[in-house]
């Protein structure tokens, strides 16, 4: 069962096997963005909705934030006025992906990467979620477009 795209399931179990790659997005040159040379609007995320992953690549790269939303460029807007995760721009630069996943599974799949990856922000939403965790590929960790 396909937990991206646009159709509706009938069904919105989450699928059991191995983590599927939700095709993370990245640049037309094939590398991931640079966070705070996103353009939102501009990428074509309003009124979008998926999931989002932001790391840094210092030295000792990290997680830093996972999250979802109904509005992509809303909330990256969102995470842009938040000191805590701009506060790791210094090391190494944040960058983002994103990765458009139908509305029923983005609970499940936001859950799983906080538990998986343990950001080093805490999302308050992902917290209080009871959606089964979907396991998917961490960017940088599937197939290239």
């Amino acid at each position: 069962m396909a937990i991206f795209g646009t159709f509706a399931s009938k069904s919105p179990q989450p699928p059991a096997g191995p983590p599927e790659d939700p095709k993370w997005s990245r640049s037309a040159s094939g590398l991931f963005r640079r966070f705070a040379k996103v353009d939102p609007e501009a990428e074509g995320l309003t009124d979008k909705g998926g999931v989002f992953v932001i790391w840094h690549g210092g030295l000792r790269p990290q997680w830093v934030y996972a999250g979802y939303s109904k509005d992509l460029a809303a909330a990256l807007h969102d995470v842009a006025d938040d000191d805590d995760i701009m506060h790791f721009e210094v090391n190494g630069g944040l960058f983002i992906s994103w990765a458009f996943i139908k509305e029923e599974f983005r609970g499940g799949v936001v859950r799983y990467l906080n538990e998986a990856m343990d950001p080093l922000v805490a999302n308050p939403a992902a917290a209080g979620l009871e959606d089964t965790p979907i396991p998917v590929i961490f960017p940088g960790k599937g197939a290239k477009k």
